[in-house]
């Protein structure tokens, strides 16, 4: 049995470092403001979010542009279902406060496509950063 369990772990293994599975894509687009007004330079980043010993894919990472829009795609292949999510880091009324404030969102799997090409993005809208949200962490890695 331990050696059965093992040889489907050393095989699971090896698939995912070689990049097996089937290639899936996630799109994402929004506007970010800050006391309303548009939060230009944010760092956003939209990964697949692997829980367990697999770290997340980055699928695809850009900056808000002048007016607080982004837009972003990507893909990656997995087995299952990918998972996408949205991670913003802003500095949105946050002071002398190290690092930076990360929001992270879960896209919807409606919002998972076949292929290297999302079919349908999600919007994300238009989304004021000022406030607290639910699950907002700090991130000293991902300086803008």
């Amino acid at each position: 049995m331990l050696r059965s369990a093992f040889l489907v772990l050393t095989f699971c293994g090896a698939a995912f470092s070689l990049g097996l599975g089937r290639t899936q894509s996630a799109g994402v687009r929004g506007v970010l403001t800050c006391d309303g007004k548009p939060l230009a330079g944010v760092k956003v980043k939209l990964y697949d979010d692997d829980r367990g010993i697999d770290t997340d894919d980055l699928m695809a990472s850009g900056k808000t542009d002048a007016d607080g829009r982004f837009s972003l795609q990507g893909y990656t292949s997995e087995f299952t279902t990918i998972d996408p999510k949205l991670n913003i880091y802003h500095d949105c009324n946050d002071g002398i406060m190290p690092c930076q404030r990360k929001i992270s969102i879960m896209l919807p799997d409606k919002y998972v496509s076949s292929g290297k090409e999302p079919k349908i993005f999600y919007d994300a809208g238009t989304m004021e950063m000022s406030g607290k949200f639910k699950g907002e962490e700090r991130d000293c890695l991902n300086r803008a």
